[in-house]
Protein backbone atom coordinates (compact mmCIF):
# COMPACT_ATOMS: atom_id res chain seq x y z
CA UNK A 1 0.00 0.00 0.00
CA UNK A 2 1.21 3.39 -1.03
CA UNK A 3 -0.48 6.78 0.44
CA UNK A 4 0.09 10.22 -1.46
CA UNK A 5 -1.32 13.21 -2.24
CA UNK A 6 -4.82 13.16 -3.95
CA UNK A 7 -4.53 14.49 -7.83
CA UNK A 8 -7.01 15.17 -9.75
CA UNK A 9 -6.99 11.74 -11.67
CA UNK A 10 -8.07 10.87 -8.41
CA UNK A 11 -11.46 12.36 -7.60
CA UNK A 12 -14.00 9.68 -9.45
CA UNK A 13 -11.85 6.80 -7.37
CA UNK A 14 -12.09 9.00 -4.53
CA UNK A 15 -16.00 9.47 -5.18
CA UNK A 16 -16.49 5.34 -5.42
CA UNK A 17 -14.38 4.43 -2.67
CA UNK A 18 -16.63 7.05 0.04
CA UNK A 19 -19.97 5.52 -1.91
CA UNK A 20 -18.61 2.50 -1.15
CA UNK A 21 -17.62 2.64 1.96
CA UNK A 22 -20.81 4.87 3.44
CA UNK A 23 -23.36 2.70 1.27
CA UNK A 24 -26.49 2.20 3.47
CA UNK A 25 -27.42 -1.72 3.61
CA UNK A 26 -31.08 -0.58 2.67
CA UNK A 27 -30.79 1.92 0.02
CA UNK A 28 -27.63 0.79 -1.94
CA UNK A 29 -28.55 2.87 -5.06
CA UNK A 30 -28.49 6.21 -2.78
CA UNK A 31 -25.04 8.53 -2.94
CA UNK A 32 -23.77 8.63 1.00
CA UNK A 33 -23.61 12.21 2.25
CA UNK A 34 -19.82 11.63 2.64
CA UNK A 35 -19.24 11.00 -0.96
CA UNK A 36 -21.15 14.36 -2.02
CA UNK A 37 -19.69 15.90 0.99
CA UNK A 38 -15.69 15.69 -0.51
CA UNK A 39 -17.05 17.09 -3.49
CA UNK A 40 -18.24 20.31 -2.25
CA UNK A 41 -15.14 20.24 0.37
CA UNK A 42 -12.92 20.84 -2.75
CA UNK A 43 -14.81 23.21 -3.86
CA UNK A 44 -14.68 25.08 -0.65
CA UNK A 45 -12.28 27.95 0.12
CA UNK A 46 -11.47 25.42 3.57
CA UNK A 47 -9.92 22.80 1.10
CA UNK A 48 -6.33 22.06 1.87
CA UNK A 49 -4.64 20.46 -0.59
CA UNK A 50 -1.56 18.79 1.63
CA UNK A 51 -4.13 16.84 3.74
CA UNK A 52 -6.07 14.88 0.97
CA UNK A 53 -4.68 11.67 0.89
CA UNK A 54 -5.11 8.28 -0.97
CA UNK A 55 -3.93 5.13 0.07
CA UNK A 56 -3.21 2.93 -3.01
CA UNK A 57 -2.79 -0.99 -3.62
CA UNK A 58 -0.02 -2.13 -5.47
CA UNK A 59 -1.77 -2.00 -8.74
CA UNK A 60 -2.19 1.82 -8.56
CA UNK A 61 -5.96 1.75 -7.15
CA UNK A 62 -7.47 3.87 -4.51
CA UNK A 63 -8.70 1.68 -1.94
CA UNK A 64 -9.15 4.92 0.66
CA UNK A 65 -9.72 8.14 1.14
CA UNK A 66 -8.76 10.89 4.30
CA UNK A 67 -9.04 14.29 4.31
CA UNK A 68 -8.52 17.56 6.47
CA UNK A 69 -10.17 20.59 5.66
CA UNK A 70 -9.46 24.09 7.11
CA UNK A 71 -11.89 24.74 10.47
CA UNK A 72 -11.89 27.73 12.92
CA UNK A 73 -11.47 27.95 16.86
CA UNK A 74 -13.44 31.08 17.97
CA UNK A 75 -13.03 32.41 14.38
CA UNK A 76 -9.05 31.69 13.88
CA UNK A 77 -8.02 29.45 11.94
CA UNK A 78 -6.49 27.44 13.95
CA UNK A 79 -7.43 23.97 13.93
CA UNK A 80 -8.64 21.41 10.91
CA UNK A 81 -11.46 19.04 10.77
CA UNK A 82 -10.64 15.43 9.85
CA UNK A 83 -13.13 13.53 7.63
CA UNK A 84 -14.57 11.68 5.79
CA UNK A 85 -12.44 9.15 6.13
CA UNK A 86 -12.82 6.37 3.85
CA UNK A 87 -11.26 2.71 2.49
CA UNK A 88 -13.27 0.26 0.08
CA UNK A 89 -15.31 -2.46 2.08
CA UNK A 90 -13.30 -5.86 1.11
CA UNK A 91 -9.86 -3.55 2.62
CA UNK A 92 -11.71 -2.64 5.64
CA UNK A 93 -9.85 -4.09 8.45
CA UNK A 94 -6.30 -4.51 7.15
CA UNK A 95 -5.06 -1.22 8.31
CA UNK A 96 -5.47 1.08 5.77
CA UNK A 97 -7.79 3.31 7.66
CA UNK A 98 -5.15 3.36 10.58
CA UNK A 99 -2.24 4.21 7.63
CA UNK A 100 -4.10 7.25 6.22
CA UNK A 101 -4.91 8.03 9.77
CA UNK A 102 -1.48 7.99 10.57
CA UNK A 103 0.18 9.70 7.36
CA UNK A 104 -2.55 12.31 7.29
CA UNK A 105 -1.85 13.70 11.26
CA UNK A 106 2.01 13.71 10.37
CA UNK A 107 1.11 15.57 7.48
CA UNK A 108 -0.96 18.32 9.15
CA UNK A 109 1.87 18.37 12.02
CA UNK A 110 4.61 18.79 9.25
CA UNK A 111 2.83 22.26 7.69
CA UNK A 112 2.38 23.38 11.58
CA UNK A 113 -1.38 22.94 11.86
CA UNK A 114 -2.11 23.28 15.55
CA UNK A 115 -5.19 21.10 15.88
CA UNK A 116 -6.93 18.17 14.03
CA UNK A 117 -10.64 17.57 15.44
CA UNK A 118 -13.14 15.25 14.41
CA UNK A 119 -16.26 13.43 15.01
CA UNK A 120 -16.21 9.97 16.06
CA UNK A 121 -16.64 7.04 18.41
CA UNK A 122 -15.06 7.83 22.14
CA UNK A 123 -13.34 4.34 22.13
CA UNK A 124 -11.72 3.96 18.63
CA UNK A 125 -9.84 7.24 18.47
CA UNK A 126 -7.91 7.66 21.63
CA UNK A 127 -5.25 5.19 20.00
CA UNK A 128 -4.50 7.89 17.18
CA UNK A 129 -3.69 10.51 20.50
CA UNK A 130 -7.14 11.81 19.99
CA UNK A 131 -9.30 13.21 23.30
CA UNK A 132 -12.53 15.03 23.88
CA UNK A 133 -11.92 18.36 22.63
CA UNK A 134 -13.68 20.32 25.76
CA UNK A 135 -10.62 18.59 27.46
CA UNK A 136 -8.72 21.80 25.75
CA UNK A 137 -11.49 23.58 26.11
CA UNK A 138 -12.77 23.41 22.45
CA UNK A 139 -16.48 23.10 22.03
CA UNK A 140 -18.55 21.08 19.72
CA UNK A 141 -20.33 23.50 17.03
CA UNK A 142 -24.11 22.83 16.26
CA UNK A 143 -25.72 19.41 17.55
CA UNK A 144 -23.40 17.10 18.34
CA UNK A 145 -22.65 16.43 21.58
CA UNK A 146 -19.01 16.80 23.56
CA UNK A 147 -18.61 12.91 23.55
CA UNK A 148 -18.30 12.35 19.97
CA UNK A 149 -16.50 15.76 19.25
CA UNK A 150 -12.49 14.85 19.62
CA UNK A 151 -9.00 16.51 19.41
CA UNK A 152 -5.35 16.32 18.69
CA UNK A 153 -3.17 18.64 19.65
CA UNK A 154 0.07 18.35 16.95
CA UNK A 155 3.03 20.28 18.19
CA UNK A 156 2.01 23.93 17.10
CA UNK A 157 -0.63 23.72 19.60
CA UNK A 158 -0.88 26.38 22.26
CA UNK A 159 -3.53 26.18 25.76
CA UNK A 160 -4.63 29.94 24.10
CA UNK A 161 -6.63 28.24 21.48
CA UNK A 162 -10.02 27.95 23.16
CA UNK A 163 -13.85 28.41 22.00
CA UNK A 164 -15.92 26.87 19.48
CA UNK A 165 -14.79 25.18 16.64
CA UNK A 166 -16.47 25.62 13.21
CA UNK A 167 -15.83 23.08 10.23
CA UNK A 168 -15.49 24.62 6.69
CA UNK A 169 -18.64 25.75 5.06
CA UNK A 170 -19.90 22.51 3.21
CA UNK A 171 -20.27 20.78 6.72
CA UNK A 172 -22.55 23.23 8.05
CA UNK A 173 -25.05 22.72 5.42
CA UNK A 174 -25.36 19.09 5.83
Amino acid sequence: MLIRRETPADIDAIRAVHTAAFAAPDAPDAVPVEASLVDALRADAGWLPALSLVATDPDGQVVGHVVCTRGTVAGEPVAVGLGPLGVLPGRQRAGVGSALMHAVLAAADAVDEPLVVLLGHPEYYPRFGFRPAVDLGVTPPGPWGPQHFMARPLAAWRPTIRGEFAYAAPFRSL
